[in-house]
């Protein structure tokens, strides 16, 4: 069946209807569909026809009264898809209201109204008839005009001002009156933090969440680069990764031994100190975190640490988080003085031009509270990571420190005093030293210095200078500049520093590696013992020297001592205990640490093991008495609960994995769990499959479009290094965007990209009529469901007016009101900036075997072998065996990459046996199609053969060559020619700053399409492709 945009398979994605306007009309897939919106019939008289399509010349299914409400899937050039009473149909969107007519003296006071204002830098902002790129204008308003919003929907406002009704671009309102255009706030300051865990590592995960996939194990004492933190977990950078972890087990210090830590810790003593009542001791530092113990005025406290107005404290021997403003050094007295204030200081705001932006919360994309002039008198709160909590004519909200100062800046031409400098010198002991155009090794040169080179230092940070030398500001390593000038004579003055370790490792050998990274090239292996010299060590990596080698190892497995290397040993093995964390089948225990090696005994799920050691992924365990290895990915430090009866259909119970049999053979897919059942498929060695579930030595599976069993002991979990044989040839770009993440992140919110994953979901307490405790109805129209308790979350859905809701709990949220957890029971919906962020960042998928190929280049050719092609391809696919040829001659004459073309016509023509695959009649000649072009759901065949009869497709290599240019048409040939593009198109997003033409809504769309055409390239030995990876700023 036919969908308009979100194919059900893998590349039916660019089936027809994505491109042609003339049947936009179609219905949409679950993947695509809008959020619904409840709308009411208008009309003056009469009533409102609804028809089998948006046509007016379709037939009617329905009419509907006047006031009938309707639930509104889409719209579409003047047509809205809707269900009412009970019937699916299309209606004309211009008898449509998001009221119920009624009295109109009544009408106005029921609608709920928020006041905005006009936010643009230059021009003026269309009103248009409705909430479309392409509707008539209405009016053009002016910067700061005031609007009345009734509601907002995938980005646009539908508002009244001036006496007229219309629709704008949300992005282009705020809750303020804007003043004077300001500068862009300062960019993300990030802070250095380390891992401290008392046993075992530290999970790093792809996303802030327990259930997340593990992208790394970090021991104590690494390093870590620290952007932000949220709902307890930080996203950070370790060891050339990004991902997320908790934020209990980092620390602002690097820890030392597990024995000392106690010690090492400082603690202060304070009082209690609140004007009147008691201070709440809580769980966590939030104020929605529940309350550990209730301290009175001058109850003494022990304080281990303070971050972000919360302190850790230690209070009538329990443990908890204060707020810190309700903290004295000294014991308060007990009488009714009123406790003293917080210690505030007053600063001006200093900006050389324009305003400061005050925003409501210490970042620089949260919203504006106000704006502020040059000279502004401010009393500052706190300051913090770069951000001070301030008050300022009356409002309180965040600025930038850097453009605070302690006195009055003049207001004339005068000069702002000029930041303090020094003076440093360039020391290198040979060659120059480069000058970046930001502090990363990664950043463009601006210059090279040379030794003995002058420079005048701004600022120091995370051995970085900022510096201006020959007339160039840029960034150099400070580890290369001296207070005083160095001699130019070539001998060194000062040898490096180094130390001497040995390699201790509990079993086999030690790599040592090109660089810093476990993707890194081995120089060598070091046997236990071995003794290296040690030039520096950062980020859980040591630069050394060993065997007359230069490399870099793990710090993990260096000892300051010689380790013993007799088979006894003197101490017993540190141990610990984890569990089997499976989510079906079994984990297997090898005897060696290879996917490869034999397997010992089947661990269930929840099987206590003792892990002796760890490493590259693999743990050494004992269990059952036995000793063997184990997938680290598949262990848990708690035992995991049971799991719920498994869904085949969902996507988060699924896993890749691969076929693992010889070369030249195959693995056959069977109908049922059984040898004798009838083989559906033959699947070569590396084919990627998703494994639904796993029982008595079986899989389910589904692979190139079909679904089966095979047997589990020919499949691993382990990629191959890529598809076919190195006889391929794969060529990378990095296409550079002028966009931060950030940006792009921003943009897609905008426009509401969507997800199945399922969150919390909150509404605020006057959203609902309680019924009970358990359970409300929604109070009125134009109420949506929050990612979190407060207005500061993003939008997760619209819910309608007496919708039942389900109520999990309620909580305080950020803006003082109280917030209902509620069930928001949709397939479908709105992703949070987080998962957004995650999908479009290329670093997260551009190493993936799979998933890469969201990046290929279909524009570009692959160059196969066209007996290849027919040989292990296109070999018993009906009509399309034996036209490797043809999909050739297709693919240059149009410019789209061949497997592509074939991916989409064995989709869409069912392996080449589909009714316009193999010919269907027309006014006396058989027509054919084999891209699914034109053919509409419910009269597939007949539209897709009316459509081959006017495009002269009488021939099977008619219909290949005429429907590939039908599909360059669409994105390809406007340069949306990765999957990746026609996802997110970032040239546009770069070139207007709002989302356009994008393919689909479901954000994790092109990941989703990449297995069909991988699986395809593994049954080649030779091809050529290019993949081109986006580079944000």
């Amino acid at each position: 069946m036919k969908k308009l945009i979100i194919p059900t398979f893998c590349f039916a994605v660019l089936s027809t209807v994505a491109f042609e306007e003339k049947i936009s009309a179609a219905p949409l897939h679950a993947e695509q569909a809008n959020i619904e919106d409840v709308m009411f019939v208008d009309v003056n008289s009469g009533s409102l026809n609804m028809r089998k399509t948006g046509a007016e010349g379709a037939s009617i299914v329905a009419k509907l009264a006047n006031g009938t409400q309707v639930t509104v899937y889409s719209e579409s050039k003047g047509w809205a898809k809707i269900k009412a009473n009970g019937k699916d149909g299309y209606v004309s969107t211009k008898y449509l209201s998001a009221t119920k007519p009624g009295t109109l003296t009544k009408a106005a006071v029921t609608i709920k109204t928020t006041t905005k204002y006009v936010n643009l830098s230059t021009g003026s902002l269309n009103m248009r008839k409705s909430g479309s790129d392409s509707a008539g204008i209405v009016a053009k308003l002016t910067r700061g005009t005031q609007v009345a919003v009734y509601s907002d929907s995938k980005g646009w406002a539908k508002i009244k001002t001036n006496g007229k009704e219309g629709y704008v671009s949300t992005k282009y309102l705020s809750a303020t009156k804007p003043g004077t255009v300001t500068k862009a706030a300062a960019t993300v300051k990030t802070t250095t933090k380390y891992v401290n865990l008392s046993t075992g590592s530290l999970n790093m995960r792809k996303s802030g969440s327990d259930s997340a996939g593990l992208i790394a194990k970090l021991t104590r004492g690494t390093q870590v680069t620290v952007y932000s933190e949220s709902k307890g977990w930080a996203k950070i950078k370790a060891n050339g990764k990004e991902g997320y972890v908790s934020t209990k087990y980092l620390s602002a210090t690097k820890p030392g031994t597990v024995t000392k830590a106690a010690a090492t810790v400082k603690t202060t003593t304070k009082y209690v100190n609140v004007s009147t009542g008691s201070l709440n001791m809580r769980k966590s530092g939030k104020a929605t975190a529940s309350i550990v113990a209730i301290l009175s005025k001058g109850t003494k406290v022990t304080v281990y640490l303070e971050s972000k107005g919360w302190a850790k404290i230690k209070a009538n021997g329990k443990d908890g988080y204060v707020s810190t403003k309700y903290l004295s050094a000294a014991k308060p007295g007990s009488g009714s003085t009123a406790a003293t204030p917080a210690k505030t200081t007053t600063k001006h705001v200093n900006v050389s031009t324009g305003s400061l932006n005050m925003r409501k919360s210490g970042k620089a994309t949260a919203s504006i509270v106000a704006i502020l002039s040059k000279g502004t008198k401010v009393t500052v709160y706190s300051e913090s990571k770069g951000w001070a909590k301030i008050k300022a004519n009356g409002k309180d909200g965040y600025v930038s420190t850097k453009y605070l100062s302690a006195a009055k800046p003049g207001s004339g031409s005068t000069a702002v005093r000029p930041e303090k400098t020094t003076t440093k010198y360039v020391n290198v002991s040979s060659g120059t030293l480069n000058m970046r155009k930001s502090g990363s090794e990664s950043a463009s040169l601006v210059a090279r210095l040379s030794k003995g080179t002058k420079v005048t230092v701004y600022s120091e940070s995370k051995g970085w200078a900022k510096v201006k030398a020959n007339g160039k500001d840029g960034h150099v390593s400070a580890k290369y500049l001296s207070i005083t000038k160095p001699g130019t004579e070539t001998k060194p003055s000062i040898p490096e520093k180094t130390t001497t370790k040995y390699v201790n490792v509990s079993s086999g050998t030690l790599n040592m590696r090109k660089s810093g990274s476990e993707s890194a090239s081995i120089v060598a292996k070091l046997s236990k013992g071995t003794e290296v010299t040690v030039y520096s060590e950062s980020k859980g990596w040591a630069k050394i020297k060993a065997n007359g080698k230069d490399g870099y190892v793990s710090t993990a497995y260096l000892s300051t001592t010689k380790p013993v290397t007799d088979s006894k040993p003197s101490i017993p093995e540190k141990t610990t205990t984890k569990y089997v964390n499976v989510s079906s089948g079994s984990l297997n225990m090898r005897n060696k640490p290879s996917d490869s090696a034999s397997v010992i005994v089947k661990l269930a799920r929840g099987v206590e093991v003792e892990v002796i050691s760890e490493s590259n992924g693999w743990s050494k365990v004992k269990a059952y008495g036995g000793e063997g290895y184990v997938s680290t990915q598949y262990l848990s430090a708690t035992k995991p609960g049971s799991l719920p009866g498994l869904n085949p259909d969902k996507e988060e119970n699924t896993v890749v994995k691969y076929v693992n049999v010889n070369d030249g053979s195959s693995l056959n897919m069977r109908s049922a769990a059984s040898a004798s059942a009838s083989i559906i498929a033959k699947l070569i060695n590396n084919t990627a499959v998703t494994v639904y579930s796993e029982s008595n030595g079986w899989s389910r599976v589904t692979a190139n479009g079909k679904t089966g069993y095979v047997s589990s002991q020919y499949l691993t979990v382990k990629a191959p290094e890529g598809p076919g044989s190195s006889n391929g040839s794969i060529i990378r770009i990095d296409k550079e965007y002028n966009l931060t993440m950030e940006k792009m992140v921003e943009i897609q919110m905008a426009v509401n990209g969507q997800t199945d994953k399922k969150y919390k979901t909150y509404i605020r307490e006057d959203g609902l009529t309680l019924i009970n405790s358990t359970k409300g109805t929604v109070k009125g129209t134009g109420w949506r469901v929050r990612g979190g308790a407060g207005s500061n979350y993003w939008v997760v859905g619209p819910v309608s007016n007496n919708q039942s809701m389900n109520i999990k709990s309620k909580v305080k949220g950020s803006d003082g009101y109280y917030w209902y957890e509620v069930d928001y029971n949709k397939t479908w919906v709105n992703a949070n900036p987080e998962d957004i962020e995650y999908n479009l960042n290329p670093i997260n998928f551009v190493n993936d075997p799979i998933d890469s190929f969201q990046f290929v280049k279909l524009s570009q050719v692959t160059s196969m072998n066209v007996s290849e092609v027919n040989n292990r391809i296109l070999s018993g696919k009906g009509i399309l065996q034996g036209q490797a040829a043809t999909f050739t001659a297709a693919g240059e004459k149009y410019g789209v990459n061949e497997i592509y073309l074939i991916s989409h016509a064995l989709l869409e023509t069912g392996n080449g046996t589909s009714p316009l695959a193999t010919g269907v009649k027309v006014s006396g000649k058989t027509v054919y199609n084999m891209y699914g072009v034109g053919a509409f759901d419910g009269t597939a065949v007949s539209s897709g053969a009316q459509y081959a009869y006017n495009a002269g497709w009488f021939t099977p290599e008619a219909a290949i060559i005429g429907g590939a240019e039908f599909i360059a048409k669409g994105y390809i040939s406007a340069g949306q020619d990765t999957l990746y593009k026609m996802r997110w198109n970032p040239t546009a997003a770069e070139k207007y700053g709002y989302a356009s033409h994008q393919y689909a809504t479901d954000i994790g769309w092109a990941t989703k399409q990449v297995k069909q055409i991988y699986n395809l390239y593994s049954l080649l030995d030779s091809y050529k492709l290019t993949i081109e990876v986006p580079k944000y700023k």
